[in-house]
């Protein structure tokens, strides 16, 4: 799963980031922004038509993603926290 396909207010952990080209800034900027294994992630609101910025939580902090940014973000299957 892939963390433009996670609910809503549905937290999970990240798997990794995936790279869609060599040296992709793109994956790299989300790395540095928190996007590694094992934090915990959350979708707290999308967009009004078609969904578009998600408004991401990771750690304490908030950004807005375009689905193809979070798409690269993986997940863990089932991995949510307590």
């Amino acid at each position: 799963m892939t963390l433009n396909d996670l609910p809503r207010r549905n937290p999970a952990i990240v798997e990794s980031v995936d790279d869609i080209t060599p040296n992709d800034n793109i994956a790299r900027r989300l790395r540095e922004l928190g996007f590694v294994a094992g934090e915990q992630v959350e979708v707290v609101a999308e967009g009004p038509l078609g969904g578009e910025p998600l408004l991401v939580q990771v750690g304490f902090t908030r950004f807005a993603l375009r689905r193809s940014e979070a798409a690269r973000v993986r997940l863990h299957a089932g991995g949510k926290t307590a």
